[in-house]
């Protein structure tokens, strides 16, 4: 990616319409480096995934489903992500004996876990892809500290509007995760995305 341009990390929320909001975005918003497939309504299962991991990989971006190696493995996709939980660590290790070391395997940590850098760091030492921050207090400090540190990429989770997206570009993430509703119509997920993807390219060219 281009220094000091966060790419977009999409989160589509799995359901009726999820390949068509997310076939309008892939369409029509550029810098979308990877797509987190996750349980909307329904819990996730192959019939729901797989659709949506093809599209993604048709693009020629990375998928991944949301917390279930077994899973990602079953539909190909390129990797698991593993939402915070206080057994990560034990998570991770299992999901990388499923996958082995040809598929990403990445992990968000809550900024309100009680050893919130000790656990980024320990999963990044382990081996994981990328560390991610979720929404919370401190998210923004987290993912500045971690981009000026850290070689492994970050990922900064839950961003909500543009404002908010440049805020977190200005921190230096390699990444910057907008979640795609599953009761949003194409027309307005490309909107959302896209004032995000410009949020992000305007903040990047202020510091550069």
């Amino acid at each position: 990616m281009t220094a000091n341009v966060p790419q977009l990390y999409l989160v589509v929320e799995a359901g009726p319409t999820a390949a068509a909001r997310l076939s309008a975005i892939l369409g029509a918003v550029r810098g979308i480096a990877a797509v987190l497939i996750k349980a909307g309504a329904s819990p996730l299962d192959a019939n729901i995934a797989k659709p949506l991991v093809e599209l993604v990989q048709k693009a020629d971006l990375a998928a991944l489903v949301d917390g279930d190696a077994a899973l990602a493995r079953t539909v190909r996709a390129d990797g698991v992500h593993l939402p915070w939980s206080p057994d990560l660590r034990a998570r991770y290790d299992e999901a990388r004996e499923i996958l082995g070391t040809r598929f990403m395997i990445g992990a968000a940590i809550a900024p309100d876990a009680p050893s919130v850098r000790h656990d980024a760091m320990d999963i990044a030492e382990a081996g994981a892809d990328y560390v991610g921050f979720s929404a919370g207090d401190g998210q923004l400090d987290l993912v500045a500290w971690w981009a000026e540190v850290f070689a492994i990429p970050c990922v900064a989770f839950d961003v909500a509007s543009a404002e908010d997206a440049a805020t977190f570009a200005e921190a230096g993430p390699e990444f910057i995760a907008a979640t795609l509703a599953a009761g949003a119509s194409p027309g307005d997920s490309v909107a959302h995305v896209a004032a995000i993807a410009a949020a992000i390219a305007h903040a990047a060219a202020g510091a550069a």
